[in-house]
């Protein structure tokens, strides 16, 4: 399957990312004909509850894939149309405004993103996936504008997946070094750890975390950094589509520290 280089690593990244929230929030979801509509709400620091309302509908081959206003007055906007089966064109607006395309060519994953607002910057990445399970891509932004005119930042990696077994790796500027290994342990259980390397910090823990499913406590993960900070979250269907999320993070050292957050999408 074509992979976004952007995404190269995203079995670890999953793991270790995804779910975690200090926040208190209420996500639903429902359809009006041929529109989806989302309505989101969460609880502030001093209780004050702020929400966000979202849609998504397709006609003919354009997509308007993300519409939404904020409590703040800000809004954001994605449109997609596919101009053939292989070629998407997108443009992406919020604080500022993209003029994206994205190419497939069978294990080919290609895309460019332009900065259409200020013409700031250009951006582009490639990834191509083997049938061996190893994939290799890199992506570069140029600047288009002020006294850095040029290449910007560049990445390059490569990820390789053979049954249990994921690793990768991604360096930037060919200065730091990331490095993800992930493995299953059974079909429920599987861990994940990520690292960065420089001449800088030899070795330094990003994260290593694990995720276990179970039939009746739900989706269960956790993860520990070089921080010292404690993180682990439960995702549950508690009820035919609706979805709890409970989540919390410590000081592994002060249990004063903990923060709750709590969630249901529905």
């Amino acid at each position: 399957m074509p992979t976004k280089f952007a995404d190269i690593d995203k079995p670890v990244k999953d793991i270790l990312n995804d779910d975690y929230t200090s926040k208190v929030s209420l996500k639903c979801k429902s359809n009006a004909g041929p529109v989806a509509v989302t309505i989101e709400t969460e609880r502030g620091a001093t209780g004050a509850l702020a929400s966000k309302i979202g849609t998504k509908f397709s006609y003919a081959k354009f997509n308007v894939d993300k519409g939404q206003l904020t409590a703040d007055g800000g809004s954001a906007l994605e449109t997609s149309m596919k101009l053939t089966p292989d070629i998407k064109l997108s443009f992406k607006t919020s604080k500022g405004a993209d003029l994206g395309i994205d190419y497939t060519l069978g294990s080919f994953y290609a895309t460019g993103v332009l900065d259409v607002q200020n013409m700031s910057k250009v951006s582009t990445s490639a990834c191509y996936a083997l049938p061996s399970g190893l994939k290799v891509g890199g992506d570069a932004v140029y600047s288009l504008s002020g006294k850095t005119t040029g290449l910007a930042g560049f990445n390059v990696g490569a990820s390789y997946a053979k049954g249990p077994i994921f690793t990768s790796l991604v360096s930037s500027k060919f200065s730091t070094y990331s490095v993800s290994v992930g493995y299953n342990v059974n079909p429920d259980l599987t861990i994940a750890s990520l690292t960065t390397h420089s001449a800088e910090n030899r070795c330094n823990l990003v994260g290593v975390g694990a995720s276990y499913k179970n039939p009746v406590i739900g989706m269960l993960k956790a993860k520990v950094g070089s921080d010292g900070i404690i993180h682990a979250c439960l995702v549950k269907d508690i009820a035919p589509k609706v979805s709890l999320t409970a989540s919390g993070s410590m000081l592994a050292t002060d249990p004063s520290t903990f923060k709750p957050g709590f969630g249901i999408a529905m």
